[in-house]
């Protein structure tokens, strides 16, 4: 006999205690069959995998959106997620609405009461009072008892660097969404589909590692503080380069603000400079200038008269303190002629000196991880004296990171290899890299780059022991349309240690001031030039590179042919 059967024949008529043990029966093997569906139920859902499991967000994690840490090479942790309170209300369950908005501005008084009140008389449900309040405010509000404000705890952003690293790192809107630098990126790449599925809303993803490192950025960014103060600049920047690698160990634009308060960052004068600015940078473009000569086949031994100024278009170009005379080929890069790099422009040639600096990548966008970045600003025509000029350094304006990007092909082999914001090996970088000069001609680069400053206009940048190598530029700014005088750009690109060449280091100082102790002089030799020098003092025993002074003096790293 089955147990329905059973149950059914119990519930025939009987007398009272019959009916009442029949119905109690009954009842039993409801509960029975209810609670052992519950069981299964529960069952399947503990042993089903967790990507199958569909939920309801709650109110915390529907406005939430966890974020990996980012961490610097070393590990330490740049940015990373924390919980803050927000207080919210409902609007429909007030009681009494004034005396709400009196109470909750006893407590948040900044609040606006004709703001909160518009919040709160509208027809929804849910309604923000205020984002990330402190626990303070929320045990305060907690205390006063009011129906129909509660609370969630969201993710909030905290960089523990501040400012140090803001331009790279970037900043967070208030839903913890990036919104520039290296945190819009990631939204970009992945990060972002995942949060528009639903997903790590609560739960950090895997931390991401990024090639800064903070000692060295700490360094860089406090030298360029003290240049700018010293020689009372309106800005600087300065980045240092894995010449290998392509990864960007430190950059720093100034003045940078604090990530915690993104509206800083839309005040003009606080952009990336390394990225989105584009500058003419002077003499500094010189060594590309030499490079280009030399890699067309002319030698150390070639001579250009500098003797007079060279004329085109009703345009003389001179010399700043001259030698009027023939110069070699080295001594117009250490004595930063002109009138010499107009002339070898003009024997090279002006369809292959632009085919040259394309190749480069002077006349394209550069793309990296930062969002952030500009198209240089390349002349439409290009006669001979946009030729001449752009020898030198005028007439052609690129971000810094673009020079820093074709430094970095001068002296690591001839190879142009993309930077990167995120860890790369060295022989990731191989497949990526492009010959672009002949590795001849990067060992003459290296040269003339360490000779210039043991015995050109960049002795300044020397740093004992580190073999620092590399070239200054000064240029006019344009103001109003028009080359005045009145303002310069000062920038000093380097390398160390030239004969074994590791990383290059770009310095940058806008609008420096002249000085008593630089006599009266507001070039590069006197401002960015030593900037970079201490800079690399610091920087090398915290890279790893180890000083050799019985090789300080030289000024040949390397056999070459004159």
């Amino acid at each position: 006999m089955t147990v329905m059967t059973r149950i059914a024949s119990l519930l025939k008529p009987a007398d009272g205690e019959g009916q009442m043990r029949a119905r109690l029966i009954f009842a039993m093997a409801v509960f029975m069959v209810v609670y052992g569906a519950i069981g299964v139920r529960l069952a399947l859902l503990a042993t089903m995998p967790e990507d199958e499991i569909v939920r309801r967000l709650g109110p915390g994690e529907e406005v939430s959106h966890a974020r990996p840490d980012l961490l610097d090479r070393a590990g330490t942790v740049l940015a990373t997620d924390i919980w803050v309170p927000s207080v919210y209300a409902e609007p429909h369950r007030l009681v009494d609405l004034d005396e709400a908005i009196e109470e909750i501005r006893s407590v948040i008084p900044e609040l606006d009461a004709g703001k909160l009140r518009k919040r709160l008389t509208n027809e929804r449900r849910f309604a923000w009072v205020k984002r990330e309040i402190t626990p303070r405010q929320r045990e305060a509000l907690h205390r006063l008892g009011l129906p129909g404000i509660g609370f969630v705890e969201e993710n909030q952003r905290f960089y523990p660097a501040r400012q140090i690293a803001s331009h790279v790192l970037g900043h967070v809107n208030i839903d913890n969404q990036g919104i520039a630098g290296l945190e819009r990126h990631i939204d970009d790449s992945w990060l972002g589909a995942l949060h528009a599925a639903g997903l790590a809303r609560t739960d950090p993803p895997d931390p991401v590692q990024v090639t800064i490192d903070l000692r060295v950025q700490h360094a860089v960014r406090d030298e360029l503080v003290s240049a700018i103060d010293r020689f009372d600049a309106i800005a600087g920047a300065g980045v240092v380069l894995d010449v290998h690698s392509g990864e960007v160990i430190s950059m720093v634009s100034l003045p940078d603000y604090d990530p915690h308060d993104p509206r800083e960052a839309l005040e003009d004068d606080k952009i990336n400079r390394v990225t989105t600015g584009t500058y003419e940078l002077g003499s500094t473009f010189k060594a590309f200038t030499v490079a280009m000569a030399l890699d067309a086949g002319r030698g150390l031994n070639s001579t250009y008269d500098a003797s007079a100024p060279v004329r085109s278009g009703g345009f003389a170009i001179n010399d700043f303190r001259g030698k009027g005379r023939v110069l070699t080929l080295p001594e117009v890069f250490i004595y930063s002629s002109n009138i010499g790099t107009s002339r070898m422009a003009l024997d090279v040639g002006i369809d292959n000196q632009r085919a040259f600096l394309r190749n480069l990548g002077f006349f394209e966008r550069l793309t990296t991880e930062l969002p952030e970045s500009s198209r240089p600003i390349v002349p439409t025509r290009w006669p001979e004296l946009t030729a001449m000029t752009v020898s030198f350094g005028h007439g052609l304006s690129v971000s810094p990171m673009h020079a820093v990007m074709a430094g970095a092909a001068l002296v690591n082999g001839g190879k142009l290899i993309p930077p990167t914001f995120f860890p790369r090996s060295r022989a990731e970088a191989q497949e990526l890299a492009r010959q672009v000069i002949k590795p001849e001609t990067s060992d003459k680069m290296r040269y003339l780059m360490r000779l210039n400053v043991a015995d050109g206009t960049s002795r300044q940048a020397d740093a004992p022991g580190y073999r620092v190598g590399g070239k200054t530029g000064t240029a006019e700014k344009v103001v109003g349309g028009r080359y005045t005088g009145q303002s310069v750009l000062t920038s000093f690109l380097g390398v160390f240690p030239t004969d074994d060449p590791q990383y290059l280091v770009l310095v940058m100082l806008d609008e420096p001031k002249a000085l008593p102790e630089t006599h009266g002089f507001r070039t590069a030799g006197w401002n960015a030039a030593p900037t970079t020098s201490k800079i690399v003092k610091r920087i090398a025993p915290i890279l790893g590179v180890r000083p050799q002074f019985e090789l300080d003096g030289m000024t040949r790293p390397l056999q070459v042919s004159y």
